[in-house]
Formats: C-alpha cells, sequence, structure tokens
C-alpha cells in the first residue's frame, strides 16, 4: 500500500554520474562526489534554489520545464552576478532521484563563507 497523502519530505538527492546534489525545500545544501563519497564545501550551487529541469533529448534538444525533474533530465540552478547579470548552473543528466538517510542529513558540513554569503544576499528582502 502507498501513501497518498500529502508529500512531506523536504530532502531530496538528484544523483548524476559523478555528483549527488542534496535540496532542501528547493535550495541546494551539500554537494557530494560520488566518487571520493566526500562533501564539497566550496561547490557552486550551494545554497542555490533550483529553478527547474531541462529534458535531454538524444538529438541534443535541450527544453526547460518546470515538472519535478526525472532520471534523464538536468537541474538548474540560477544566481545573480554582484553586475546583476543573471547566471545558470546547468548539472549533468540525473541518474536518479532519491531520499537521503537521516545519518546523511546529519553529516551535511557547514557552509563555505562564500556560499553562506551567498545565502545572505538571496535572504535579503528587496
Amino acid at each position: 500500500m502507498s501513501y497518498t497523502g500529502t508529500e512531506r519530505r523536504i530532502h531530496k538527492v538528484y544523483v548524476t554520474r559523478n555528483t549527488e546534489y542534496h535540496v532542501r525545500e528547493g535550495v541546494c545544501v551539500a554537494v557530494r562526489d560520488r566518487n571520493g563519497g566526500g562533501f564539497h564545501t566550496a561547490h557552486m550551487a550551494l545554497s542555490l534554489r533550483m529553478d527547474g529541469a531541462v529534458r535531454v533529448y538524444s538529438n541534443g534538444g535541450l527544453v526547460p520545464h518546470a515538472n519535478q525533474p526525472e532520471p534523464g533530465d538536468a537541474i538548474y540552478f540560477t544566481y545573480q552576478r554582484p553586475d546583476g547579470e543573471e547566471r545558470q548552473i546547468v548539472t549533468s543528466k540525473l541518474l536518479s532521484v532519491e531520499r537521503p538517510a537521516k545519518a546523511v542529513v546529519r553529516a551535511y558540513p557547514e557552509l563555505h563563507p562564500v556560499a553562506a554569503r551567498r545565502k545572505a544576499r538571496q535572504s535579503v528582502p528587496g
């Protein structure tokens, strides 16, 4: 029997070939190297909101969409440079979307000072 109520899980892990993007309520809170297993403390995606997914077609076509990312899609994060220009970070194709174990969530590292500043800038009302 599967659960049919409201989705209450706030953590998701978006797994690519080399990297895991750990997202809490739509914001990247940890990035882990799948080969070495260690968390990155200064990855560009940290503290950025996951803004959507990109469907990657076999003919090379890329189409952004607003649905939940699925295996085969890429995900993207958007950030604003100090000069005001908006940029995106796009991952490679997802292999899976998973729920992290509680022990993994507890092991998330503290944010690197640069990512913490980025988070502070994004949280200022404006």
